[in-house]
């Protein structure tokens, strides 16, 4: 079977289970235990749901691709050089979740040694639609083809941010940046889901998406589906993200600071946020 051939008969069953387990998100926060959180870092928080769900996805792409490895926010499952590997977020957007607001997501990448990234889920649990790319086949957003905006003028342009956990660290950043944009584009927002965020730009609702200090879990799935809406991702030194130059197991232990646009205003945000 051709490579293209596996991947679009592999993608749509992906998506099925991703809806299985947004299922299961949307059900189990109608009674969730929020005495049953934990604080992984200063307001970064898990939960027994995060796992639950975590160990369902593992268990649903094990049965899909047999002897694939695995990168995890959870750690319930790992990689040991296998050449094809699945990046999953089993919810991404936790602090949503647990104060019960939209969005929150479930995020499931595909990896391949030699290719870097080929195919990506991304699945909002609040508003069921189900975003999925792969290699070469364009993307989607619930059977629809989708592509990033057109728009070209920056001051028009609708920007979606996302505030980094490690405040101290990151302050300076983000003040500067809602300095430069707050009043100068069309609206700032910050979204809680850095897989909605970039799928968001993929769907040409939003021009351009930035975030430092993330991890390729948030990211892998979007980076995926915006590619092939024909928008841009880089960091913020302009170099791109996710290559197969870098192997996957230097992916799962960096942070990536992120710019996601529709490609025409990339280089015009890259000066903004010049590093």
């Amino acid at each position: 079977m051709k490579h293209e051939d596996l991947l679009s008969e592999l993608t749509p069953r992906v998506c099925d289970l991703a809806r299985e387990v947004g299922e299961y998100l949307r059900e189990e926060r109608r009674t969730f235990d929020t005495d049953r959180v934990e604080e992984k870092g200063l307001h970064d928080y898990v939960s027994y749901v995060d796992r639950e769900a975590e160990r369902r996805v593992v268990a649903g792409l094990s049965s899909l691709l047999p002897g694939a490895g695995f990168i995890t926010e959870e750690h319930t499952a790992a990689y040991r050089g296998e050449e094809y590997f699945w990046i999953i977020d089993p919810l991404d957007g936790t602090t949503n979740y647990v104060h019960d607001k939209s969005p929150y997501s479930v995020s499931i990448a595909l990896g391949c040694v030699r290719e870097g990234l080929i195919a990506g889920v991304v699945y909002d649990v609040c508003r069921d639609e189900c975003f999925y790319a792969w290699r070469c086949g364009g993307a989607y957003v619930n059977g629809e083809p989708i592509r990033a905006s057109l728009c070209e003028r920056f001051e028009a342009s609708y920007v979606h941010i996302g505030l980094p956990y490690d405040a101290e660290r990151y302050r300076p950043m983000a003040t500067a940046l809602l300095h430069d944009l707050y009043g100068r584009v069309g609206a700032v927002r910050i979204c809680g889901s850095a897989a909605m965020d970039i799928c968001n730009v993929a769907a040409g609702r939003v021009e351009a998406y930035i975030e430092p200090g993330l991890h390729v879990w948030d990211i892998a799935a979007g980076v995926v589906i915006l590619r092939e809406a024909c928008g841009r991702v880089s960091d913020f030194d302009a170099s791109e993200l996710l290559t197969s130059d870098v192997s996957p197991a230097m992916w799962r232990d960096m942070q990536y600071d992120v710019l996601a646009t529709n490609s025409l205003l990339h280089d015009t945000f890259l000066s903004i946020i010049e590093v």
